[in-house]
């Protein structure tokens, strides 16, 4: 492979976290240092630069005599983070609701149909999809009612990328069947929205933001397996649950 000489580190480490997020590079695959020397044309020290910033951000685990490897994902963690998330934005949504003008509720509808732009290609030709674009302006609309309630801080917390949780929305996105139930549940949001209607939003989030489990499902534990570390009790009685 010719060596890519012209990023420079942040090019080169964007690009890395990419490919591990999709899963260019999958669960427990070696990444050594010498292929990242002859691919981005790097001496040793800036080679494992990059490995140890991967490790810090929960990609990779760096084992003496085994190299550095793409670390599972705990389902605990992604259980966790979704009941987080379920929970603080149903009471963040909720007050948005209450609060918002009319203006508000263009800019969600705007953010909508560009969700419905970025999804076309799923349709009409899987190949040109993007799906990391998808996940960016998925967030987007989601990031509005924080926004507006200015509780910016609060949604990047909850939404800043996790080794887990990421990891797994975007094995959803192009495994799970995600497309067509996001547009159905972003299109379900804005009409409770521009409806002013609350008693079915507990309901409708619970729905949308626990919707990777449902739809990849038991394929957790077949397809899937190797994705993710060793499960135990707690793990399978939550995924039942949901």
């Amino acid at each position: 492979m010719a060596a890519e000489v012209l990023l420079d580190h942040e090019q080169q480490y964007k690009m890395l976290e990419a490919e591990i997020l999709q899963f260019v590079h999958k669960p427990g695959e070696i990444i050594s240092e010498s292929s990242l020397c002859q691919r981005f044309g790097l001496s040793r020290t800036p080679a494992r630069s990059l490995l140890q910033r991967l490790q810090s951000n929960g990609l990779i685990r760096i084992e003496p005599k085994r190299g550095s490897i793409v670390t599972k994902l705990n389902l605990n963690i992604i259980n966790q983070l979704i009941y987080e998330r379920f929970a603080v934005e149903t009471m963040v949504l909720r007050d948005y609701i209450a609060a918002c003008n009319p203006a508000d509720v263009e800019r969600v509808r705007f953010l909508f149909y560009q969700l419905k732009d970025v999804a076309a290609p799923y349709f009409d030709d899987r190949e040109a999809f993007d799906t990391s674009r998808f996940l960016t302006v998925d967030l987007s609309m989601h990031s509005e009612w924080f926004r507006r309630m200015n509780l910016d801080y609060l949604w990047q917390r909850l939404s800043s990328p996790q080794s887990s949780y990421t990891r797994f929305c975007m094995l959803d996105i192009l495994s799970g069947n995600n497309v067509p139930d996001v547009l159905e549940e972003h299109g379900q949001l804005l009409h409770l929205i521009e409806s002013g209607n609350t008693t079915d939003l507990e309901p409708l989030l619970h729905r949308h933001l626990y919707g990777g489990i449902r739809r990849i499902g038991s394929r957790i534990y077949t397809t899937y397996v190797d994705y993710f570390e060793p499960f135990g009790g707690d793990e399978r009685a939550a995924f039942k649950e949901t």
